[in-house]
């Protein structure tokens, strides 16, 4: 999808199509500099000026925990990126790290589409 039709979808229809393309994007406000996430039509503030840019990819757990079932364990960690915005994901190749510990995202691919998911930065492949 080209970025002229990116450009006519709604936040969170344009957020997936990026992610499709191979694109991890956050918008960040014209006029104040702030970043956001998850996906919407005005900032905490109240600028509506969002323009969708390229995350840095790399950021530090703020939280996380792990759940265990009979089916197998995951964790969920709350992430915070370097562009000072929070979001949840997961960091699918290991059980738990610390808070505090570097981290870099990679768009994974799924049967439900695609996601963000974090490695540990000092990780091969991060």
């Amino acid at each position: 999808m080209t970025e002229a039709k990116i450009s006519k979808l709604g936040p969170q229809a344009a957020y997936e199509a990026y992610l499709a393309a191979g694109r991890f994007m956050i918008q960040k406000a014209a006029s104040t500099g702030e970043y956001v996430f998850w996906p919407r039509v005005t900032t905490p503030t109240g600028a509506t000026d969002l323009e969708w840019v390229e995350a840095k990819g790399t950021g530090t757990i703020y939280a996380i925990t792990v759940n265990r079932a009979r089916s197998g364990s995951w964790n969920v960690a709350l992430v915070e990126l370097d562009e000072g915005v929070r979001m949840m994901s997961t960091l699918p190749d290991v059980e738990t790290a610390q808070i505090g510990t570097r981290v870099k995202a990679r768009i994974e691919q799924t049967e439900d589409g695609s996601r963000v998911v974090f490695d540990l930065a000092g990780e091969e492949g991060a």
